[in-house]
């Protein structure tokens, strides 16, 4: 699993990346109330937004970490928006990107790199 410091987190198999916020963003934002996970077929660039998340607190866009073509976005949030905040780096995630540039991934955070950049926040 790799970070991004807009809070991100990708996790890939095989030319898929999976998406979703850090368990830190999740936390910060509060009860997640609504989100908006893009359609399957839409092309990303690397740091574009490509979601919305919302809570009692605030609406943040969600930015890929990656760039490709969306292959699925979680329909579950819709109806169940909680589970962002219940399992933010697992049934919680965002989207699946088919991977254009894998590469990019070289550029992003592992789990100690991002705790270490937290402790800076």
């Amino acid at each position: 699993m790799k970070f991004t410091k807009d809070h991100e987190w990708v996790r890939l198999d095989g030319d898929v990346a999976t998406v979703g916020i850090s368990k830190h963003a999740a936390d910060a934002l509060g009860d997640v109330v609504f989100v908006e996970t893009p359609e399957a077929g839409k092309s990303v660039s690397q740091g574009d937004s490509f979601a919305v998340v919302e809570s009692v607190k605030a609406a943040s866009d969600v930015y890929a970490p990656v760039s490709g073509e969306v292959v699925e976005g979680n329909a579950a949030l819709a109806g169940a928006p909680e589970t962002v905040n219940a399992d933010p780096e697992g049934d919680g995630w965002f989207a699946k990107i088919k991977v254009s540039d894998a590469s990019q991934l070289d550029a992003l955070m592992d789990r100690a790199a991002y705790d270490a950049y937290l402790a800076t926040q």
